[in-house]
């Protein structure tokens, strides 16, 4: 089986839900007149990757403050039912019968002050097929995100393959890894906001291991991106060298096959949907010397256990 996947290597719409919807919809279009049959988006896309947190973690940061409202005001909720701010993106998929893996920073609730780094997974139908929350946000991320839980770390069946997903540095996780591995996924989402060279040995690394393809998807972001009264902050989050005019996000994308090896290597600089497609049935013939979850496992000496349930982001309440 052949399958083609589309990476939505695109500048974001900032602290804006409205566009980053019209967006996405136009995104989906363009990939699925490419042929594909999945498109995937990078780590939360939708409504911004909240870099200035790295450089305003002072205690009770006016400005922080600031811009957590706004993007807690611009992050939508997401209904199991399907009944949500994602409805363009919904309807994208059932026009266009992909399959949409869109990174997005999800509201725990209407009036939730938390927020989870989530990649949702939406079906050819349009229905929800999973919701992956980040398990643990990475230094400073843990100010803006909420830990995640158990209950998407799931692979799930789609039309493309049987696909799953993990979040930046959950991909040093090695039973998060393995929970995966042990579904036999046989495309693997890797959502990132930028590339540098552990990123690459990462999902390299998580190719070979898995013996699956690794489509991973970069952040593209330019200073003109942003808007005028964030920049400052922005930049100061992505780091000394960030330039006063030019790219904070260079992309990165990529896609790695079952044997390590690049099906496209990383596409830095550009912003444009990357596609590739796929021969699914090159994943069984590298299980011959290594399937981790399988000949290669040893079940009489190791067991993992994972808690699936859906947790909220605080303590329960009952009336």
């Amino acid at each position: 089986m052949t399958t083609t996947v589309a990476i939505v290597q695109q500048p974001p719409a900032l602290l804006d839900l409205q566009e980053s919807l019209r967006r996405a919809t136009a995104h989906i279009a363009e990939a699925a007149r490419a042929g594909a049959q999945l498109v995937v988006f990078p780590e939360t896309w939708l409504t911004c990757y909240p870099a200035w947190v790295f450089g305003l973690a002072g205690w009770r940061d006016a400005e922080a403050r600031h811009w957590h409202a706004r993007l807690l005001e611009q992050s939508p909720v997401l209904d199991p039912g399907g009944d949500d701010a994602l409805a363009p993106v919904r309807a994208a998929a059932r026009e266009h019968a992909v399959t949409v893996v869109l990174g997005l920073n999800e509201r725990a609730a209407p009036s939730s002050g938390s927020l989870y780094n989530t990649l949702v997974t939406i079906g050819p139908d349009g229905t929800t097929l999973n919701t992956h929350r980040k398990l643990t946000p990475t230094h400073t991320e843990r100010i803006v995100w909420a830990a995640g839980d158990g209950a998407g770390l799931r692979v799930v069946d789609t039309p493309a393959g049987r696909v799953g997903s993990l979040v930046c540095w959950e991909h040093f996780h090695p039973l998060a890894r393995h929970a995966l591995h042990a579904q036999h996924e046989e495309i693997h989402v890797a959502a990132w906001p930028d590339m540098p060279e552990s990123h690459v040995i990462a999902a390299r690394s998580y190719a070979l291991e898995g013996r699956c393809f690794v489509v991973s998807a970069g952040l593209v972001l330019s200073t003109g991106d942003v808007p005028a009264d964030l920049l400052a902050a922005y930049r100061a989050g992505v780091g000394p060298d960030a330039p006063a005019d030019g790219p904070l996000f260079t992309g990165g994308s990529s896609v790695v096959g079952p044997d390590g090896a690049w099906i496209v290597a990383p596409v830095h600089g550009e912003a444009r949907i990357i596609t590739a497609t796929l021969d699914v049935g090159r994943r069984y013939e590298e299980t011959l010397d290594l399937d981790v979850a399988g000949h290669y496992g040893r079940p009489d000496v190791f067991t993992l256990s994972v808690d699936r349930r859906r947790h909220g982001s605080g303590v329960g309440f009952t009336d």
